[in-house]
Order: C-alpha cells, then structure tokens, then sequence
C-alpha cells in the first residue's frame, strides 16, 4: 500500500495520541510524543489520552495503576501540556472506545495482527501472557484514534505500524459502510519521527528494557550523571572525519536533543579531527541532561502532591473526550445500520 504524503494541517484539524501509565515516563516520551502535543495544542483539537486499557494488556496486576495515571498526567503537564486548550483524559473514562473496538476487530484479521512487530516483541518479552488483548492491541489504538475522527497523530518510529494499521480498518470500514471515518496520518511538523536511543547502544530507550539505558524525567541529578557515564564508548577514531559507530552516534544524537549547538559542533569538530575525549563529552552531556530534566521533575512533584488538582484535569478532560466520542459513534452506527427506531 502506498503511504501517504504528510501535508500541513490546517487550523481545527483533530489531532490524537496517548502514551501508556506504566511507569516513568523517559527521555524518549518526551520527544517522541510529548514534545509534539506541546506544539499543536495551541493550532489543533487535541484529545491526548492515559491509556491505562492498553497497559492491563502487559501489566495486568493494577495496585500501582492509580499512582502510574496520576503519574503520567503530572509529567505530560510539567512538560507544558495545558489542559485548558486540550482534551487530556484517561481512556477507560470513554466507554464508547470498547464499542468502537469491537466493530473494529470485525475488521482485522487474525494472520496481520500477528505479523506486527510490537506483537512479536511483546510475545518475547512475556511468552507467559500472550493473551487476546495483545494480539488485538492494534485495533484498540485504532479505535482510540477513530473515536475522535482523529486526521493527524504524533507519533514515534516504534508507533508507524499501528497507525498504518489504523488505516487500513477505517478504509476497510469505510469500504462496508459508507464514507464515514478519515485515514489518520502520522504528523510531526514536516520534521522525521524522532527515535531516542538507549544509552547501552543497543536500540531505544524504553521502559521495558534495560532501565539503566534509559533516562527518566523523574531520575535525580546524581542518577542521570551515573547512567551517562557508563555510556558505551571507545578509544576514538583513528582517521579524520571517519564514520561514527552506532554507539557513538548514539552519544552525538542525545547531546544534539538537549545541548546548546555550539557544545555540539565542537565535540563533533573533536571528533573529526581525532581528538575527541569521551570522557568530557559525557561530563557536558551529563550535565545538560540534569539541567534539562531537574526542572520537569520538580513540577511533576508539586502536582503529585494536589490530589483536587488531578481530580479537576481528569474530570475535564473526561467531558470533552466523551463529547467527541458520542458524536462519532452516532455516526457510526448510524452507517453500520443500528438504528431500529
């Protein structure tokens, strides 16, 4: 299938993420997503939701569900998400999301849902509990983004396959019923979809895998200079302007996200002339990494602490998303034909 060209939105365009409460968000959120809605919320309709649905499929066990939702909403809000310009709320508070999920799943099939990658990873990291909701994930996220008729989605390399597969419901939908739900596209301001990478070298940062390669907007100063300075690296290159390893690229590429450009020039310059020492270019990162986080981290701490607070943004939140959500069902079950009176 031929995939579709990003254009620019144009002004109320409905846009719609979410990211999972299952544990601390890292450095990796923030890029890859956070970052994003901060920016549209002031141009588009933005519903960004707590999937907490979507984490019961791999952490089943819920006593630390409550404290992971208020968690993720304290952290999406230090980050500068205003939930006075969108709809930020917790899925399970839209019941039409399971309905929308179950006409969706008439519309995917068995063999496609097993062949995508997140579902192959997720049997290897817990072959104990591969149930029906993981192979099935898919559809969920594409019924979260439908619900809202959602053209525009902000999100992450690891997040491309699903939203293709969002696609292809709403078309096959569209196909049966009528012309009724947009084909979303994933949208990042025309810039490429940012994939943070772990600090062991080995793939990106993520909560389900090594936990010291990864940087969490709640660690404390000395636990972030200790996890930057166990980065992987070498002796340095031996011939001028040569190729970077992957790991060693991997060090550039943090140092580009939260370093001024004229730190980065000037160990890229050390590097391409063979002189770099690693061992200072991990000091500066360390450094702008706890400059960078310490701030997001003492906002989230004050509102953890305001219970009315959190209550108030998930009430709210929860009106505009569920306003949307019957709008959008209305019309699709109109189309299906399930209206007998």
């Amino acid at each position: 299938m031929e995939k579709k060209r990003e254009t620019l939105p144009t002004s109320r365009q409905v846009v719609m993420s979410g990211i999972r409460p299952t544990g601390f968000l890292h450095l990796g959120n923030y890029f890859g997503a956070i970052r994003n809605y901060v920016k549209m919320q002031d141009d588009f309709d933005c519903y960004f939701m707590v999937a907490d649905l979507h984490s019961l499929t791999t952490h089943p066990d819920t006593k630390e569900l409550k404290q992971n939702v208020h968690r993720v909403i304290a952290e999406n809000i230090a980050c500068g998400l205003d939930v006075d310009k969108a709809a930020f709320y917790c899925q399970s508070h839209v019941p039409e999301t399971a309905e929308l999920y179950l006409y969706l799943n008439m519309m995917a099939y068995k063999g496609e849902l097993e062949k995508t990658t997140t579902f192959k990873d997720k049997v290897r990291l817990q072959p104990q509990n591969v149930n029906a909701g993981l192979l099935t994930y898919p559809v969920l996220q594409a019924a979260d983004i439908i619900l809202h008729r959602a053209k525009y989605v902000p999100v992450g390399k690891d997040q491309e396959q699903h939203l293709e597969m969002a696609r292809t419901f709403a078309n096959r939908f569209n196909h049966r019923y009528g012309d009724v739900l947009p084909e979303p596209i994933a949208f990042n301001y025309n810039q490429p979809l940012v994939k943070v990478p772990s600090l062991d070298g080995t793939g990106k940062m993520s909560k389900s895998e090594n936990q010291n390669a990864t940087l969490y907007l709640a660690d404390e100063d000395e636990v972030i200079r200790k996890k930057v300075m166990k980065t992987k690296t070498d002796a340095g290159p031996t011939e001028q302007n040569s190729t970077k390893p992957d790991y060693i690229e991997n060090i550039f590429g943090l140092m580009h996200l939260v370093s001024r450009e004229d730190v980065f020039k000037k160990f890229e310059e050390d590097y391409n002339s063979c002189t770099i020492r690693y061992g200072d270019m991990k000091k500066q990162l360390a450094e702008d990494m706890v400059a960078f986080i310490a701030p997001i981290r003492a906002k989230v701490n004050a509102i953890l602490n305001d219970d009315n607070y959190l209550k108030e943004v998930m009430e709210k939140g929860a009106a505009k998303a569920n306003a949307s959500a019957n709008a959008t069902m209305k019309l699709v079950r109109e189309a299906i034909g399930l209206k007998y009176y």
